[in-house]
């Protein structure tokens, strides 16, 4: 996965909060990456922890305690090429703007989202959440929130291959779901249901049939700033470590790791099978309409 060495990256769209704290404590969800009751149950790679009840009420912000690093530091494609807090910037922007311009040609408006980086623990609109839940977009806000911390864990923990898409491909998953939220697709998972044909195993796979499609037009995508894609090149390499990710966080391959059984009738995301089945239409096609799951 190769950046655009020259053109320069908008840091407008990632607020950098890690070192914040935040007042008082009291966060509702278990530390440490084994929070499994979040994670078994679906949080994980998904939506705010309001929406699963992990979370008694929203809260404000943290008092940030050390000085943002992304505004300081991530300025052009060279640094998203040798810093991952600087990929994530570059991953944001290049996702953005494939959706806008997808958007527009279908005649519609995209609205941007932030994405987050906090360290620990955070408070949103959908509530109070730690790094046990992993990587999540909250509808309240329009946000996408990420512990970079949660990368090491799914290479290590996890067993996915890991790389720079592999990280790719988380956040464009979180997008997927902003996606989703502007089309009124998202409300779908809020009935409750789990299963492998419930709605909130569809609405995970679309996410990642969206990912999909934005990976397949990232390199041809053009910036405004310079009329050239952001992303350079993907390889084959490169899209089989997204393909690791999508697998590492399939329900059965969580479930079996950590309680020692797949039930199906509580998965929330979808096999590993499933994720990558669906990450490849969208890869492949390059068609949002090809991202039906719910047919």
């Amino acid at each position: 996965m190769q950046f655009d060495d020259d053109a320069g990256l908008d840091t407008s769209q990632v607020q950098d909060e890690r070192g914040s704290r935040i007042p008082g404590g009291g966060m509702t969800i278990g530390g440490g990456i084994i929070g499994l009751v979040a994670l078994v149950l679906g949080l994980f790679f998904g939506i705010g922890p309001q929406e699963l009840g992990l979370t008694s009420e929203p809260a404000p912000g943290g008092t940030a305690s050390s000085e943002a690093q992304v505004a300081r530091d991530c300025r052009t494609g060279h640094d998203a090429n040798t810093r991952e807090d600087c990929r994530i910037v570059a991953v944001v922007n290049s996702a953005q703007s494939f959706w806008s311009q997808e958007f527009a040609r279908r005649s519609a408006a995209y609205t941007p989202a932030s994405t987050v980086l906090f360290t620990g623990q955070v408070r949103t609109a959908c509530g109070a959440a730690s790094s046990a839940v992993g990587p999540f977009y909250c509808p309240g806000d329009r946000k996408v929130y990420l512990d970079l911390g949660f990368f090491n864990e799914l290479r290590t923990k996890f067993g996915a291959s890991g790389g720079p898409f592999a990280e790719a491909y988380v956040v464009a998953h979180e997008y997927g779901h902003h996606v989703q939220n502007l089309m009124g697709t998202l409300g779908r998972s809020r009935d409750g249901g789990t299963g492998a044909g419930s709605n909130a195993v569809r609405v995970e796979l679309q996410a990642d049939c969206y990912a999909g499609v934005w990976a397949r037009h990232a390199t041809t995508t053009p910036e405004k700033s310079t009329g050239r894609p952001l992303i350079e090149r993907l390889t084959k390499a490169d899209i089989d470590d997204g393909l690791s990710a999508a697998a590492a966080v399939g329900d059965d391959r969580i479930q079996e790791k950590f309680q020692g059984r797949v039930t199906p009738e509580s998965w929330t995301h979808g096999s590993a099978a499933q994720r990558q089945q669906w990450f490849n239409t969208g890869y492949s096609t390059g068609d949002m309409a090809r991202c039906n799951t719910f047919r």
